[in-house]
């Protein structure tokens, strides 16, 4: 763990430790990720002063904004009226 991080995050990363190495996961690097995990969490939550990560939030930038799929639904709507005028 790194220097200055609050008891809290240092059991949470025994936490994982122990739980990695007991179900098997991540076999010689368990400390490694279990302090890759804790430090991610550091930085989202504003713990550590040189880096601020934010998550990325992937599900919601995949998906098309409101308006664009308004769009879609008119014209794809005003296409079935169209052709089912001219039968």
């Amino acid at each position: 763990m790194p220097r200055g991080a609050s008891p809290k995050r240092e059991r949470e990363y025994q936490k994982l430790e122990r739980q990695f190495k007991k179900e098997g996961r991540y076999k010689g690097r368990e400390e490694e990720v279990a302090s890759r995990i804790v430090n991610k969490q550091r930085a989202a939550s504003g713990e550590t002063e040189k880096y601020q990560h934010k998550p990325v939030r992937r599900a919601a930038s995949r998906r098309k904004s409101r308006s664009a799929r308004r769009t879609s639904r008119r014209s794809s709507s005003r296409r079935k009226s169209s052709s089912a005028a001219r039968k």
